[in-house]
């Protein structure tokens, strides 16, 4: 082989190189804008981001999104449906542009995305079976309750909270989607599924066999109730779409049209409220101890 043939070979593989690594790179607001499309993922979780029967993105999530996404001038959005634990390696990987799946603010999170400002807030609750056989009521009962299991969804900060609060591994079911909860609890294979109050409220409306947990008792933490601030997450290259999508929510979020759309789904005033009182960068360096 000839040192001519040999470079040409290697700048053949080379440019081939360059060409692969350009398309693992997140795209830039310019470019997403010059082809007017948009990739945003939701993990089928109501009411945060989710695909209804007829294949139409809804949720709190996806309608702010729309919006914003107009108001950014971009025209198309491509709507990829996929397991929330697959949201921050999809985003990693430049499988999509924005998760809109309200994915909490978590420091262990800012580390791999960042994230949009708040768009809402919401609580914790329990899934249960019919009449609550075993009597729980918190999360921390799992701690105590040596016969009792608990479930959650695969890369749920659910996980986080239970393990703080003491709860063995071995209390611990972790199913892949909520899609699988009512059965998980109906059965038998777990006493309760561990989720936000929104997601609980509406797996209840669901199933005669399951229900949401009565008196339930806010998770304290560290001295403090849990509650959780969801974002709209991006790749940690495409700070300038990030930038524009924050000022954009910024002003949606002084109209009545969101509020409007945060109450369709089920968010409290106080819900609604609690999403103006705490930034991302205060979530992102609050303390993971």
């Amino acid at each position: 082989m000839t040192d001519l043939i040999r470079r040409s070979l290697f700048t053949t593989v080379l440019a081939g190189a360059v060409a692969v690594s350009g398309l693992a790179a997140a795209a830039d607001l310019g470019t997403i804008r010059d082809n007017g499309t948009i990739r945003i993922a939701v993990a089928n979780e109501i009411p945060y981001g989710y695909m209804d029967m007829s294949g139409e993105a809804k949720g709190a999530g996806p309608d702010v999104a729309r919006h914003i996404a107009k108001a950014l001038g971009i025209d198309n959005i491509k709507w990829v449906q996929t397991n929330f634990s697959s949201l921050i390696p999809g985003l990693k990987a430049d499988r999509f542009d924005v998760a809109a799946a309200e994915m909490a603010v978590l420091p262990e999170r800012c580390k791999s995305v960042i994230y949009s400002e708040p768009n809402t807030s919401y609580g914790e609750g329990l899934l249960v079976a019919d009449g609550n056989p075993k009597d729980i009521h918190s999360f921390d009962a799992f701690a105590k309750k040596d016969d009792a299991k608990v479930a959650i969804m695969a890369g749920a900060d659910q996980l986080g909270m239970l393990q703080k609060l003491g709860v063995p591994e071995d209390r611990i079911v972790t199913i892949s989607s909520n899609a699988d909860a009512i059965s998980t609890v109906s059965t038998g294979r777990a006493d309760a599924y561990a989720a936000t109050s929104l997601t609980v409220g509406q797996l209840a409306d669901k199933s005669g066999k399951v229900k949401s947990a009565d008196n339930f008792q806010d998770p304290v933490i560290d001295g403090k109730p849990v509650r959780s601030w969801g974002a709209f997450a991006f790749n940690q290259d495409d700070k300038d779409l990030r930038d524009a999508f924050n000022a954009e929510l910024a002003k949606f979020k002084k109209t009545d049209e969101w509020r409007k759309i945060l109450s369709s789904y089920g968010f409290s005033k106080a819900d609604i409220e609690q999403s103006m009182k705490r930034s991302t960068q205060e979530l992102c360096s609050a303390d993971e101890s």
